[in-house]
């Protein structure tokens, strides 16, 4: 098969609803109220597709949605009539997904009988349900907010929406396009904490002549940085393999970059340390700049008595803290949502593991689903 021509995911999806999957749907299930959509997980969802994505599940994929009611009824034998009338190539692409030896993905395949596709017929609570843990469409709770990792909300709310006919999926992504105010000082808070007690460490290590593990550490606070920005500017930060891609398009990028470099690159700490001071210093005035809090000092300090350059970032912490207007928010522990606390793969790709990581580290003084307070 030669290599067609790269077309982005989401302009091949939406060409494959159009032209391929609507026809289809007209056809066999003339009536049915349907949305149509390319959400969730796969890099083209964020915009950072290339042509290496189409190795595996990526490809001419969306999600269809019906009633529950007629999902029940259809939903089957929509998939059904998808596998026996769609092109088996689309735009030069296989639209059969072959399994691998990795459960759950799929690669694009030529075919000669019916076409594994990847059309997810579902309903918008299974969907939602299953990405999130919640439906958005509902009441969200500071519970769920805090319980679903940045990488999740930023695959419900960016992809497309093809067609709407339920007039379901555009107030669901409308409802989780960014945290409420109270819970946005919050996270902001607690990762101006995870800087606070990370930030004297790259000196002291280095001054007991632990250069790589002062590396190690300025290299989380960059990472902690970057993700800070994101917030700031109203973006939910993706996982590693694309928050830098994520923060190269954010207004701040240009000024920190040079710095943040710099710091990687650095062979001793003292090196690490200036660059991090005028990286701090700069996301220091961009706190101010956004008129959360009351100003705060920008400028970097002495560790104590230690000969270490800090900007001493709990400052930063208690100044959004005594913003937070909602008393149950601003009791919760500066720990923030789970995916601030938890760094493991396996627990984050779970919503059930999240939100039970997420109770767990939230007790005593629980958020609960219906947003009281918890048990002590």
């Amino acid at each position: 098969m030669t290599t067609p021509a790269f077309i982005p995911g989401l302009e091949l999806s939406r060409r494959f609803y159009a032209e391929a999957v609507r026809p289809v749907l007209d056809r066999a299930a003339p009536g049915i109220v349907h949305s149509a959509a390319r959400l969730g997980s796969g890099s083209e969802v964020l915009g950072f597709d290339t042509a290496r994505s189409a190795d595996h599940e990526w490809g001419p994929r969306l999600q269809i949605f019906l009633s529950p009611q007629d999902a029940d009824r259809h939903g089957a034998r929509i998939a059904d009539l998808l596998s026996d009338h769609l092109p088996k190539t689309f735009y030069g692409y296989p639209t059969h997904f072959a399994p691998t030896g990795d459960v759950g993905i799929g690669v694009m395949q030529a075919t000669g009988g019916p076409v594994h596709h990847r059309v997810d017929v579902t309903d918008p609570e299974a969907w939602f349900t299953g990405q999130l843990g919640f439906d958005p469409r509902r009441r969200i709770t500071p519970a769920d907010w805090l319980a679903t990792p940045t990488q999740h909300l930023a695959e419900v709310t960016a992809g497309a929406v093809f067609h709407d006919g339920l007039a379901e999926l555009a107030p669901a992504r409308a409802a989780l396009a960014w945290y409420p105010h109270d819970l946005w000082l919050y996270l902001l808070a607690c990762q101006w904490q995870r800087i606070s007690q990370e930030e004297a460490f790259v000196g002291r290590c280095g001054e007991v002549g632990d250069e790589l593990g002062s590396a190690v550490v300025a290299a989380r606070l960059v990472r902690d940085l970057m993700r800070l920005c994101l917030l700031m500017n109203r973006r939910y930060p993706p996982y590693s393999k694309w928050l830098g891609s994520a923060f190269a398009r954010i207004p701040q990028a240009a000024a920190l970059t040079p710095d943040f470099t710099a710091v990687l690159a650095a062979t001793d700490w003292h090196t690490r340390e200036r660059h991090l001071s005028g990286a701090y210093e700069a996301v220091a005035d961009l706190h101010n700049r956004l008129s959360l809090t009351d100003p705060v000092d920008p400028a970097t300090r002495p560790y104590h008595s230690r000969p270490f350059q800090v900007l001493h970032a709990e400052r930063f912490t208690a100044a959004l803290t005594a913003r937070i207007g909602d008393p149950a928010v601003r009791a919760l522990p500066a720990v923030g949502a789970v995916d601030q606390f938890i760094d493991s793969t396996d627990v984050l790709d779970r919503p059930e593991l999240s939100r039970a990581a997420t109770r767990a580290t939230l007790t005593p003084g629980a958020v609960t689903r219906d947003g009281r307070r918890g048990p002590r």
